[in-house]
Formats: C-alpha cells, structure tokens, sequence
C-alpha cells in the first residue's frame, strides 16, 4: 500500500477539500533578482517569502502605511541597543531629515554616541577576538566588533558635565537638556542636530544609564564641592511631557529598534493619557524589530499581540514584528521606504512648549 492509498482510508470530506484548497492557494515567491534592481524590490519581495523575510517585508509595508495615513499618526521611533556602533547613525539622521520620524525615545548611550561622533568621536573596525586585557592598557572600549578611543569618551563625559555647569539650577526633563546639549555641536550628520532643526523632540527616559549620566555626575559632584546647586533631570516630567504629545495626536505609531527602556516607555504614554481624561484607543500602527524573544517573558521581546492586552495597542491596529538585529532589518526598512517615495510629501510636526506644558502641537504647512 502507497503512503497516499493508506491517507485514503479516511478521505477527506467536501467541506475539508474547500479548506485546504483554501489554505494552499498562494505559493511562496521566490527571491528573484533577475527582477530585484534596488532595496525597495528586494523587501517587496521579501513580503512573499517566508520566515524573517516575511516578517521583515510585512514590518516594511507597516512603515509604509505609518507614513502616507492621510489621518497622520504621530511617528514614535524607539531606539536601543549599540546602533551608531553598528554604521547606523546616518540612517536614523536620515529618517529624521526626510520626516519620517516625530518623536525619538533613545536609551542615553545611542545619544552620547552620536554626540561623541559629533566631537569627531570615531567608531573602529575591531574583532570580536580582541585581547581585551591588551585593549584595557590601550584604553580601547569594544562594543561586539567595534573599538572606541576611552580617552576621548572620558573628555566627552565632562564635556557634558561642563556643559551642564552652564545651565541655570533646576529641574529639567531629558527632552529639554537634550534640545539644550544639541545646541553646542552642528554636525550634518548628527541625530542630534537633524532633530534639533526639525523640531523632532528627543526623551531618554534612562538618561542616567549612560555616558551622558555620568557627565552628569561629575557636575553634580563638582556643584556640591563648590556649594552650588546643581540641574537634576526629572524624569518624571519625562513621562508628563510625551503623554501629552501622544494626548493631542491624531494617533501614534511607534517603531521600535530592539526594546529596552524605550519600548515600554512608549506604550506607557498611551495608558498615562488617563491623567488628562483621554483614552487613545492605543497605538494606531506598530512595528518592532529585535533579537529579543517573547518565550522569555520580558518587555522587550513581548508581541505587540501581547500590548493589546493593556490597551497599548488598539485592538484593530496594523503591527508587525521582526526578529531581525537591527544593523540588517532598520537599513532594509528604511531603504525600503526611501526608495519608494513614500515619506514625500510628509510634513513634520511643530511643537510649542511652554516649560513642561506642550501648548500646542501642529503640522507644519
């Protein structure tokens, strides 16, 4: 007897013959590139493929949508893990210049390292086989496979402490030190200033987890030596200040590079909106790529399935997620994006601040 002759025992009936003709009615495309000129095509592409593939190309057209929704949601972009180490930097400064972003949410070292760059702070080709006893009497860092000068990273950390001795005392929000910081480097291919210019807020709701905190440190040591008083960031008011971006949005779509901090500080703007009588309904788009895996239980590999459940994401939303490291997947999205047009004709927001109240929140015309 046949393997078939034996399933045939037990032959299907007509109404399981119309599901599985159903279910295997759209075959697999494959990666052909005798039709692939450009990233745009290959991530198309991708979109009938299978696997990360798919994932990546369905992550894609979610960006797509974020972009060109007539309604405009307010682009949310979350960003952790070694980004600028890994040649990032002018992507996301990119995204920025070309409104595809409106908020920036960071962890603090992806905002050093691109203040570092734009000190002429440089990120070197190195190897994940490195000595790094030898590296540590060079006072050489490694981030993975990229070196960088501890020496110029130790000027840099009081640069900021310097810096922050020129501020007058008080509370202030990271949004507000950062705008305030950025004013004091002018680099073409700085987030910091791409942002700065664009009126593109930035909130690094872990600040002091960084080199930017430990500037901070010694300013906040010197200030107590010397009898001053020194500024402290709020971080709260953190919280208080994107609540009420996310409040008067038409609706909010975050992107997330990997998780951290900024993930659920995002998606815990849009249950904080109760403080101002408000239910967003919760995010309108999402999209999230990461090595981090929801089998774990942690924040920064949980579904974007599993936000429904708080209301982070509207029950109805557009997400996607890709398990994608973000140096491969954010240049094939936003390549993806660029190439197709699709953030033309966007315009960026303008945002007026009155201390730690948003005034008003517009498009620009």
């Amino acid at each position: 007897m046949s393997y078939k002759e034996y399933l045939m025992q037990a032959p299907l009936t007509k109404d399981k013959i119309a599901k599985k003709k159903e279910l295997l009615n759209t075959r697999i495309a494959p990666i052909d590139f005798e039709k692939i000129t450009n990233v745009a095509d290959l991530v198309e592409n991708f979109q009938s493929t299978s696997i990360q593939g798919r994932n990546i190309g369905l992550a894609a057209g979610v960006f797509g949508k974020m972009l060109t929704d007539e309604e405009r949601p307010t682009i949310i972009l979350g960003l952790a893990g070694p980004l600028i180490a890994a040649g990032l930097r002018k992507v996301i400064c990119d995204m920025v210049k070309n409104n595809m972003v409106d908020v920036i949410v960071s962890t603090g070292a992806v905002m050093y390292q691109d203040y570092y760059a734009a000190q002429g702070g440089g990120h070197y080709y190195g190897s994940v086989h490195a000595d790094d006893t030898k590296l540590r009497e060079l006072f050489i860092n490694r981030i993975y496979d990229t070196y960088v000068d501890e020496e110029l990273f130790a000027e840099h950390d009081s640069l900021v402490g310097k810096f922050a001795d020129t501020l007058p005392p008080g509370s202030y929000s990271s949004r507000d030190f950062i705008h305030r910081l950025s004013e004091t480097i002018d680099d073409d291919e700085s987030i910091l200033v791409a942002a700065r210019k664009k009126g593109v807020p930035i909130f690094c709701p872990a600040l002091n987890d960084s080199s930017i905190g430990i500037g901070l440190t010694e300013h906040y040591h010197s200030a107590r030596k010397e009898g001053r008083t020194p500024i402290t960031i709020d971080s709260i008011r953190d919280n208080y200040e994107l609540t009420q971006i996310v409040v008067k949005s038409s609706g909010t779509a975050p992107f997330y590079v990997a998780g951290g901090v900024p993930k659920n500080y995002i998606n815990d703007s849009v249950i904080m909106a109760y403080i101002f009588g408000e239910d967003t309904g919760g995010h309108k788009y999402a999209l999230q790529v990461t090595t981090d895996a929801p089998h774990w239980g942690g924040l920064s590999g949980s579904t974007l399935a599993e936000a429904q459940s708080w209301g982070k994401v509207n029950k109805n939303a557009n997400f996607a997620m890709a398990f994608v490291e973000p140096s491969v997947s954010l240049p094939l999205i936003y390549g993806y994006a660029f190439q197709k047009g699709l953030h033309v004709g966007r315009s960026s927001l303008a945002l007026e601040w009155e201390g730690d109240t948003l005034k008003n929140l517009s498009v620009k015309k």
